[in-house]
């Protein structure tokens, strides 16, 4: 059973930085595509950033690219999000996603999902 745990979250100002850490258990890691993905009050979940089974290539939504970089330690079974310079508008809950091969980038192509981490940004 693929179990993800997310961890990082909390609170911090406008401006900041925060790093989100995912652990995988309950699969072979480095088959898997893996993601983050976040979900605001009142709105959809949307794709923030993925990487693939190695690390070689990253995907990152525009609205957080030259500000969020995605990692992945293969080792560890664990896939980090870094996230500076943060604004009010990042505010959400971050889910870790996994996949299996290929990166996904759309909430119904995700094969299992974290049960989120709350990152709130105040201004």
């Amino acid at each position: 059973q693929v179990q993800l745990v997310e961890s990082g979250g909390g609170l911090v100002q406008a401006g900041g930085s925060l790093r989100l850490s995912c652990a995988a258990s309950g699969l072979t890691f480095s088959n898997y595509a893996m993601g983050w993905f976040r979900q605001a009050p009142g709105k959809e979940r949307e794709f923030v950033a993925a990487v693939t089974r190695r690390g070689a290539i990253r995907n990152y939504a525009d609205s957080v690219k030259g500000r969020f970089t995605i990692s992945r330690d293969n080792a560890k079974n664990t896939v980090y999000l870094q996230m500076n310079t943060l604004k009010p508008e990042d505010t959400a809950v971050y889910y870790c996603a996994a996949n299996s091969l290929v990166m996904a980038t759309k909430p119904r192509e995700v094969d299992s999902w974290g049960q989120g981490t709350q990152v709130t940004v105040s201004s």
